[in-house]
């Protein structure tokens, strides 16, 4: 907010020194046009007329306004005067001085105070309606970020930023929900964990007494020792499966992925990936290959859609030679597929079915950092909007197809 006020200042200093030296400059304009004295060359043409006998007339001249003998000796009048003498005749000469000293100035100052007033005019707007209600929201992300999600996004009556604040509404509302989310996830992962102890606790119990009965002896006929075996073993088969729940509980529904099926056209899912990668992808020196398509309606989510394609291309970025990156298409059945495939895969052939998987890597990874989770969110995307995905390695280059519903 200081620093627009400062530039407010600084403008407004820069217009007024602006205009002050102008008017100097002008006013020496104006000055040099008066020394030439041009009233002085009308006086000398309309005195040779004079002397030569010939008729002149003042309507042509526009500093001469009368010439008059004096044959009496000198007049008065109020205005300025050249005397002259003509074949032994005195004339007086009238005239006016230039009137553009004057003019120039004062027009100049109107046009440029009219600039100026325009200028502040505008910056003023731009405090009120932009300046002012930005600065009114600028600690909203830093609220966010600290977790505050509850706090109300005040209406602005400015519309400049009115899709800016709807975008950051709705990142507070999905924030928010993901967190409750996460937060019924975390209770009801809480309640399993809980349920399973007390019910894992049963069994070890149970095991723990016939261990210390085995231990002191207390059982010397065979098949009764053969019959606590036989119990001990289904024991272990119960906590087994309990373990089993635990694993399968903690390793699925961990992401709270909302996915709102719509129609769209494959061009526009084309057009924005083309949009987004068609830059970054020059600077980074890799070709960018787009096949030819027939245009078709999508019956998914645009903007998962999107989300899914980028996060396929982010790993042919990271994970290939970074020389060519290739969307291509083709139909099956009712199916629209989109393949992608870049160059240089590093990826060896017995981990290809493990890529979709949660939290895993492969071996190519390297330095490059990641979560294991990127492929893991185009599946589940993927399978929400009825469609699926699936990955090839084909003469040393990975193709990733993602399959979409068509209407």
């Amino acid at each position: 907010m200081k620093a627009f006020f400062r530039l407010l200042i600084i403008v407004t200093a820069v217009l007024a020194a602006v205009m002050v030296s102008a008017d100097l400059i002008l006013s020496n304009y104006d000055a040099d046009i008066d020394n030439g004295r041009p009233y002085r060359v009308e006086a000398q043409r309309i005195a040779h007329k004079i002397e030569t006998g010939g008729d002149y007339s003042l309507a042509g001249y526009s500093y001469i306004i009368n010439v008059e003998k004096l044959d009496d000796g000198f007049s008065d009048g109020d205005s300025d005067y050249l005397i002259k003498n003509i074949n032994g005749v005195l004339y007086r000469f009238d005239y006016i001085r230039p009137s553009g000293k004057g003019n120039t100035v004062m027009i100049f100052n109107i046009c440029f105070s009219a600039a100026a007033f325009i200028i502040i005019g505008i910056l003023i707007y731009i405090y009120f309606q932009i300046i002012r209600p930005f600065e009114s929201i600028s600690s909203y992300p830093e609220e966010l970020a600290k977790g505050n999600l509850t706090i109300p996004l005040r209406e602005q009556k400015s519309h400049y930023f009115g899709k800016f604040l709807w975008g950051l509404d709705l990142l507070r509302e999905k924030l928010e929900s993901r967190r409750l989310a996460e937060l019924e996830l975390q209770k009801q992962n809480k309640t399993m964990v809980l349920s399973l102890s007390h019910d894992i606790k049963t069994p070890l119990g149970v095991i723990e007494l016939y261990a210390k009965a085995l231990e002191k002896g207390l059982y010397r006929d065979e098949d009764k020792k053969k019959e606590i075996a036989v119990s001990i073993n289904s024991k272990c088969e119960d906590i087994r499966k309990y373990v089993d729940d635990i694993v399968r509980a903690s390793g699925d529904n961990f992401l709270h992925i909302e996915v709102k099926v719509g129609e769209f056209y494959l061009s526009e899912l084309v057009d924005s990936i083309r949009l987004f990668y068609s830059d970054k992808l020059r600077l980074l020196k890799t070709e960018l290959i787009m096949n030819e398509f027939s245009d078709c309606i999508l019956s998914a989510d645009i903007d998962r859609s999107v989300e899914v394609l980028q996060n396929i291309i982010e790993n042919a970025v990271k994970y290939g030679d970074g020389k060519r990156i290739t969307l291509s298409f083709s139909r099956e059945e009712d199916c629209q597929l989109i393949t992608i495939t870049n160059t240089g895969c590093m990826l060896p052939d017995p981990e290809l079915p493990h890529i979709f998987d949660s939290f895993w890597r492969g071996s190519n990874s390297g330095a490059q950092t990641g979560s294991g989770l990127g492929l893991y969110i185009c599946r589940t995307i993927m399978n929400k909007m009825n469609g699926g995905i699936f990955a090839q390695i084909i003469d040393g280059k990975m193709s990733v197809t993602a399959v979409f519903p068509m209407k």
